[in-house]
């Protein structure tokens, strides 16, 4: 069995945040590391692994760096830090909350426009919905979501 080589990048950079938005700056080609313009990648900032994807917008190549992630790494923004990347491979699956799989599935074609979505979309909703607080909360962000993954077009291969 061939043995799987990481592939990894280490540098040191200042993390950007404007506001509520926030982001760690790629000063590298990711294809030329990585093989891909935007690769899923496990970033680790201050001892704090978590997963995203490198990404291009406005010109800037960066990656996401969401509250949550910034809090868990124990950051404020602003900060010159270390950066170690490295692809990722796993395999990457989100386990929505029931109550989203149950209304989904009663609202047709919601089900099959789900698993058409991203990892990163479908974590996004998934964690919206966990993270609130009060019931009404949920109910009005489970509702919104199964209302705009119902509303996507069909994804044509």
């Amino acid at each position: 069995m061939a043995k799987r080589t990481m592939v990894t990048k280490a540098y040191r950079t200042t993390i950007v945040r404007d506001a509520s938005m926030s982001y760690v700056p790629v000063p590298f080609d990711p294809k030329t590391v990585f093989g891909k313009a935007l690769p899923p990648v496990k970033v680790t900032l201050n001892g704090y692994t978590y997963r995203s994807t490198i990404c291009t917008m406005g010109g800037v190549t960066g990656i996401p760096l969401r509250r949550s992630n910034r809090e868990a790494a124990g950051l404020e923004g602003g900060e010159t830090l270390r950066v170690h990347l490295d692809l990722d491979t796993d395999e990457r699956t989100v386990t929505p909350p029931a109550a989203l799989v149950k209304a989904l599935k009663a609202a047709p074609p919601a089900w099959q426009r789900w698993r058409e979505l991203s990892y990163s979309h479908q974590r996004e909703y998934a964690e919206s919905i966990e993270g609130a607080k009060k019931p009404e909360t949920r109910a009005r962000r489970l509702q919104a979501a199964v209302g705009a993954i119902r509303a996507r077009p069909a994804r044509t291969r």
